[in-house]
């Protein structure tokens, strides 16, 4: 138990501090402190605890149904430019919050994709999910959706390539969990 409290005391530290903060709130009713727990913590943790395990069945079912052959085969690191356009037909596709993409994304590391297409991926996804195009097309408009996808994506993929050969590069590698 020390050698944790000890390895991630900072963690600890900061959770500490909110939970007195917001403490305090309550105190000296503070409002801001207590809309923070009350409105945005609780929508966030239920939001965390029914997304979550999904994301984790879903990558569970992909990391045995898809065999790191295909993974490196579609994505990997000699497919080119076909590997490019699958990461990012993906990156449109996804649903949920951001934060499910992370172990999507893992899983696609360990079955061997290419560098390149895990940051054209990550920085795909942040921007160009349908479900999050279709709020956008509908305050903003369809002219400056398309507008905005047609300047981001070329960007990311330059990103993506120069992030991929930096990491070929320096041979940086994911250990074994």
């Amino acid at each position: 138990m020390l050698k944790i409290l000890k390895k991630y005391k900072f963690d600890f530290s900061v959770i500490l501090a909110f939970i007195i903060l917001i403490g305090y709130s309550y105190t000296l009713d503070f409002t801001p402190g207590k809309e923070i727990i009350e409105n945005n913590f609780w929508n966030f943790a239920k939001e965390m605890f029914v997304a979550l395990p999904v994301i984790f069945i879903l990558v569970g079912l992909i990391h045995v149904w898809v065999s790191k052959e295909k993974v490196q085969k579609h994505i990997g690191k000699s497919s080119g430019i076909k590997g490019i356009v699958y990461v990012i037909i993906f990156a449109f596709i996804q649903a949920g919050p951001l934060y499910g993409v992370f172990p999507v994304t893992y899983l696609m590391w360990k079955k061997g994709s290419s560098a390149t297409n895990i940051f054209i991926f990550l920085a795909a996804t942040s921007t160009a999910r349908i479900p999050m195009l279709a709020f956008e097309i509908g305050f903003l408009g369809l002219k400056f959706s398309l507008l905005r996808i047609a300047i981001t994506l070329p960007i990311f993929i330059v990103i993506g390539i120069i992030m991929g050969k930096y990491f070929e590069k320096r041979n940086l590698v994911v250990k074994d969990v």
